[in-house]
């Protein structure tokens, strides 16, 4: 498919420079002035598994997730308006992007062949930078086919998918973050956008909670579909799946292609 379909260079490396830089800078912070005080699942191993399931989406990236990406934009229909194509065309871009993302985000909890997936996420029983980058592969190939198909659908352009996917990284790992951060500030910000004390409670290991809170860069989303949890973030939240506790990296991976009882 790569050979196909030229994939623009320099937003990629754009977008990968700045997510790694964001994600160093957050992992460095969080671990001067941590939000949370580090428990036993924060040691080298958890942080072995995130990085290695990291790892292998990486490596899919360029082998299968981009060159689909590219083929869907180049296959895309044009028949956007004018004003669809300016500044405010890619505004509007992120911000319905945003609202697609609230929609796939809901149904990974709510249709049980995705949740099979993206549990691996959810069993991560500690929350930091690196939580932002713990996905099932079958995850990321499942999300990748449905960006396609939305792509093809509304014909995003492909400095759009790579401005969106540059903010949802930075803000996912600001979310995830262990970072501390002013009461009043956080306040103010989740107003808007996600913080760590909304989204640690869609981690938080009661599935009341973890089916809640499904924004991911805007805030607004679960105030209007009204999936916003009461629940405050608390020092001593369990986070994890309810019932369930983390596994090796090899259960990982296998986790969602095992029968379920």
């Amino acid at each position: 498919m790569s050979s196909l379909v030229e994939i623009p260079a320099w937003p990629v490396i754009a977008k990968g420079s700045i997510v790694l830089v964001w994600f160093a800078l957050f992992f460095v912070a969080e671990r001067l002035a941590p939000a949370v005080q580090p428990v036993a699942p924060t040691g080298l191993p958890r942080l072995g598994r995130n990085g290695a399931l990291w790892l292998i989406n990486t490596l899919l990236s360029p082998l299968l997730v981009l060159p689909l990406t590219a083929w869907a934009v180049a296959h895309r229909p044009y028949v956007r308006p004018e004003w669809w194509s300016d500044w405010s065309g890619l505004a509007f871009d992120v911000l319905l992007l945003d609202f697609l993302i609230y929609w796939w985000h809901r149904a990974n909890h709510e249709w049980p062949l995705l949740w099979r997936f993206h549990e691996v996420h959810h069993l991560d029983r500690f929350l930091d930078s690196t939580s932002a980058i713990r996905f099932h592969f079958g995850e990321v190939l499942l999300s990748a086919g449905a960006r396609a198909a939305i792509v093809l659908l509304l014909g995003f352009p492909f400095a759009s998918i790579v401005l969106f996917e540059s903010l949802l990284l930075c803000a996912t790992i600001f979310h995830h973050s262990n970072l501390r951060i002013p009461a009043d500030f956080e306040r103010a910000l989740s107003a808007v956008v996600i913080t760590p004390g909304i989204h640690w409670v869609h981690h938080h290991a009661a599935r009341v909670d973890t089916d809640s809170n499904y924004s991911t860069l805007f805030s607004f989303w679960d105030r209007i579909f009204r999936t916003r949890s009461p629940t405050r973030r608390t020092p001593t939240m369990t986070i994890g799946v309810e019932g369930e506790g983390e596994r090796a990296l090899a259960a990982l991976l296998a986790r969602p292609f095992r029968r379920r009882r």
